[in-house]
Formats: C-alpha cells, structure tokens, sequence
C-alpha cells in the first residue's frame, strides 16, 4: 500500500427534488459521483481515498445576506430537520473524511442535508 491519503470532491444537495430546471445540475451532480467511484478505481493499492462530501442548505454569511430571513425560512422548511446546517457541521464532516476515522470508505458521498436528499 502507498502513502495513502483523501481526496474529498464537494457536491450539493440541490437538485435533488427532480424538478426538470435541475436537470442539468442533476448531470452534473451525477459526474461527480462518478469521477470519485473512477478515481477510486484509479487508485486502488495506493491508499488513497476519495469521496464525495454534499452538503445541503447552509446558513453562511453569504446566503444570509442573499436570501434574507424570509428565505431562510423557506430553505430550512425543505428538510426534515427544518434548518440550514451551521457552517461547523459541514467542516466536521470534512474533517471526518479527511481523517483515518474513515480509512474504509472511499466512492461514497455523504449528504450532510438534513435529510434532503431522502425524502
């Protein structure tokens, strides 16, 4: 085995209701699953690790200041959590990942959207 190490590619959870205006984001949400599972088969015996952290509504500076309260409230409402997740929760799961807590996983992604991507 090899030196060993994680690569983490970023997706999304939006686009994932199946409305026909995401269905290009959907494709493209699609490629990056797949580029982790090719990559992962690419490097199978260095030890390398790939996966696919997505993360859904995130209440960050930026989208407090573009959507607004209101708008807020309307992307908290669409998980079952009804929330955004805090910045932090995404970082420790990348963390997570980054780390030899997850030294047997790689082609997976991790939604961390409040249950979004499931319903």
């Amino acid at each position: 085995m090899g030196p060993g190490g994680s690569i983490i590619l970023t997706g999304s959870s939006a686009g994932t209701t199946g409305a026909p205006a995401f269905s290009l984001y959907g494709a493209s949400k699609a490629a990056v699953r797949n580029l982790a599972r090719t990559w992962a088969e690419d490097l199978k015996g260095t030890g390398i690790r790939v996966n696919v952290l997505s993360p859904g509504p995130t209440a960050t500076e930026l989208a407090k200041e573009a959507l607004g309260e209101e708008g807020m409230k309307v992307f908290a409402a669409r998980n079952p959590l009804q929330r955004m997740a805090d910045p932090a929760e995404i970082g420790a799961v990348a963390a997570f990942l980054a780390s030899p807590d997850s030294s047997f996983m790689t082609a997976n992604e991790v939604a961390v959207d409040g249950g979004l991507a499931q319903i």
